[in-house]
């Protein structure tokens, strides 16, 4: 069972939300969409359903193409970030509805209910009204609904994204142990770096309607192959500073440099771009062979066990994730310090030319 796309492309009154775009999705995936709002998540996935049409290309599913095809004739099921539950209706007929509508024989219909009620853990509320539950309880009576169609693709749209923290830490839990239980093909749209880590399986990384790139979550994360998908898959987004290579060392702003060891030490002489991310930026105490950068406190962010420190270096905005709570001035200097082994370094057209030292050895 496999979902393709094939050249396909999106355009609404001549204005392009999806370029062209090729990407298969195998049996039994969970595939995260991961890219800030207005990225095409929603749009690439009303594609895979069949709700639009594309301008181009060909949606195949076990290969068959379905470009054309109705959605209410496809195996899909979907379930929106504003969940939808019948407030008249009690729990176990919410999640019947769709059975019913398929003319499925009641026996099926109440052996299927029950089986993805247990699923999600609603056993003891099928009898209650949808207003009765917690609002992460409706979410999971929406997705038993949405699981008990059998359906071959499952399309999650930011489903958690107006639950409170406990609840999406909890369904954040339960979604990947119910995906290996369809064997389902799970396609979960997300703003939210975390939230694409914490799910895992594959992520596809989009920005202004393009794929950036596509493989395993852990291997996007640690060796994004261009400046783009770093900044999507990095909250807050990577940190950037030109710096330029001579010899057998790497030049960095304040006069810092490191040997150019590995990969960068085979790079042409020439001007690259470095790229960080805020948690390998640290204060006080740091490691010998950090790198010093002179920089200015703009504003700080308590987040509890946390502080994000926004800082100015030489008229670019870093960002920086610092652990503990810490007691700084606005306005202050403020030193910070690197490893250059946390240093990713791109070419002057953003492509990737050496990863991080650490991300090799993960």
């Amino acid at each position: 069972m496999t979902l393709e796309l094939k050249g396909v492309s999106k355009t609404v009154d001549g204005l392009t939300h999806i370029y062209t775009t090729d990407l298969t999705l195998e049996k039994g995936t969970m595939n995260v969409l991961l890219g800030p709002t207005l990225s095409g998540k929603t749009s690439l996935m009303r594609l895979m359903a069949g709700l639009d049409v594309p301008a181009t290309g060909q949606i195949i599913w076990n290969g068959k193409d379905v470009t054309g095809q109705r959605v209410q004739d496809r195996k899909v099921a979907m379930v929106y970030q504003q969940f939808i539950n019948y407030p008249s209706m009690s729990v176990y007929d919410n999640i019947a509805s769709p059975l019913k509508l398929m003319g499925v024989d009641k026996s099926e219909i109440d052996r299927r209910v029950r089986e993805n009620a247990e699923l999600m853990k609603l056993t003891p509320m099928l009898d209650r009204k949808p207003l009765e539950l917690s609002g992460g309880q409706q979410q999971r009576c929406a997705l038993a609904r949405a699981l008990v169609k059998n359906a071959g693709l499952v399309l999650l749209d930011e489903p958690l994204a107006n639950l409170d923290y406990k609840l999406r830490e909890e369904l954040r839990v339960e979604i990947p142990k119910i995906f290996e239980a369809s064997g389902s093909i799970f396609v979960y749209a997300t703003t939210e770096p975390e939230e694409a880590l914490l799910l895992g399986g594959n992520v596809a990384t989009l920005w202004e309607g393009r794929i950036t790139q596509f493989g395993p979550t852990p291997s996007v994360y640690r060796q994004p192959i261009d400046a783009t998908t770093a900044r999507v898959f990095s909250d807050p987004p990577m940190n950037f500073l030109a710096i330029s290579k001579t010899g057998g060392r790497i030049m960095f702003g304040d006069g810092q440099s490191a040997p150019a060891t590995g990969k960068i030490a085979e790079l042409d002489d020439g001007r690259y771009l470095a790229g960080f991310r805020p948690n390998h930026l640290e204060i006080g105490k740091h490691e010998t062979d950090a790198m010093e950068f002179k920089t200015t406190l703009s504003v700080t962010e308590l987040t509890g066990s946390e502080t994000f420190v926004h800082l100015d270096h030489h008229g670019e905005r870093w960002v920086g994730l610092i652990h503990g709570v810490h007691n700084l001035t606005l306005g202050d200097e403020l030193s910070v310090w690197l490893d250059p082994r946390h240093v990713y370094i791109f070419g002057e057209d953003g492509k990737l030319v050496a990863p991080a030292a650490y991300a090799l050895a993960a």
